[in-house]
């Protein structure tokens, strides 16, 4: 996340030139070799070992740590009166999210919580097409979001697998951005989310820590029987998830996500579908939107990448597709133009967003405890 966004920030004064100014001030981390290569890398002039180093130091604060770390630094930076963009989830646990919220609506400045897939242009085409009332009454919505980098048994530990320090696994890692991106598309149409069913499970219980920062590769790269492994530790998070839920409108929507899915990298899907009729949205397909609309025979592919489209003007001429690099570019230019004008745009998600969907990862991880449909 760290290469994502100062990536974005390099890209805003070429291709956004009313972007507000600004300058790569202090790069946080724990180890000081890593840091001076990572902001030589980055474009940052000064780094810093503690947080709190930095916050007197910056104008705005982005917090792209783990998720246990999102709580304090963020809430200190708000009560400091520093603007913050933290990433999602917003926290692990809910009454964390609840202190950000609320430290954040105490506060005289921006709070985002980072949902890059709102910026995506064709994600702004479909949410326009929703609003226009071409898909007429909105009746389901499916989103699912799988990912494969855990299927080997023999992969990694890694904190995302800890629960302590990442709250939950394939659901806040990846549950949060299409329970985000449904309620961004369709919330306006069918209200919140009234109950829902859901069920968690974790596939393989531990996995190897390599000895001597050893990533699992062998010298080869041809098979693993000489990988150096210093011990287990256990997974305490769940590989996949999947939720039904029951809108206010008498909606329905399903919901699933998983890192054991094999043969898929990136693939973050959105179906919509109404009483008129319907789109579906492919990560892996970002530039292009699949339209239904009333009286056709079949699904119409809608490359989105017309200077007409949102965002796309500041590109390339028509038909030269952006990447998801670009989604974070879109993402800093919105949060960095609400910090410099005071004006947060409604499409922004705030922390009060972050929280929403959090309650409902939490009524997920509730509704597989307890086996039951669990109200809102």
């Amino acid at each position: 996340m760290g290469k994502a966004h100062a990536n974005a920030m390099a890209r805003l004064p070429m291709f956004f030139p009313d972007a507000p100014p600004i300058e790569r001030h202090t790069l946080v981390g724990r180890d000081e070799g890593a840091l001076a290569d990572a902001a030589e890398r980055f474009g940052f002039a000064h780094t810093a070992t503690d947080w709190r180093d930095a916050l007197d130091e910056v104008d705005v604060f982005y917090n792209l740590g783990p998720n246990h770390v999102h709580a304090e630094p963020s809430i200190a930076a708000l009560e400091a009166g520093v603007p913050v963009l933290c990433e999602k989830p917003l926290a692990p646990t809910l009454d964390e999210a609840a202190a950000m919220r609320d430290a954040a609506a105490a506060a005289d400045v921006p709070a985002g919580t980072a949902f890059n897939y709102r910026f995506v242009p064709a994600i702004r085409y479909a949410k326009g097409l929703i609003e226009d009332g071409e898909l007429g009454d909105i009746r389901q919505v499916r989103g699912r979001y799988l990912q494969d980098w855990l299927v080997d048994p023999e992969a990694p530990w890694a904190w995302r697998m800890d629960a302590d320090m990442a709250g939950s696994g394939a659901l806040g890692d990846l549950g949060a951005h299409t329970i985000d991106l449904a309620s961004f598309l369709v919330g306006d149409e069918v209200g919140g989310i009234d109950r829902l069913s859901g069920h968690l499970e974790t596939f393989v219980d531990e996995r190897p820590v390599y000895a001597d920062g050893d990533s699992g590769e062998d010298g080869d790269g041809d098979d693993v029987d000489d990988r150096a492994v210093e011990e287990y530790r256990d997974v305490t998070v769940d590989d996949a998830y999947s939720a039904q839920v029951a809108y206010e409108s008498g909606a329905t929507g399903t919901f699933e996500a998983t890192r054991f899915a094999t043969g898929h990298k990136n693939d973050h899907t959105i179906e919509v579908h109404g009483s008129k009729g319907s789109l579906k949205f492919s990560l892996e397909r970002l530039n292009e939107l699949e339209v239904l609309r009333e009286g056709d025979r079949g699904y119409q592919t809608v490359l989105v990448t017309d200077e007409t489209d949102p965002y796309v003007d500041r590109w390339w001429p028509p038909g030269h597709v952006i990447g998801w690099e670009h989604t974070f570019v879109h993402e800093n230019y919105e949060f960095l133009r609400a910090v410099s004008t005071g004006n947060v745009p409604d499409t922004f998600p705030t922390f009060e967003d972050g929280y929403e969907v959090q309650q409902i990862l939490g009524a997920i991880t509730e509704s597989d405890e307890r086996g039951r449909w669990v109200d809102l």
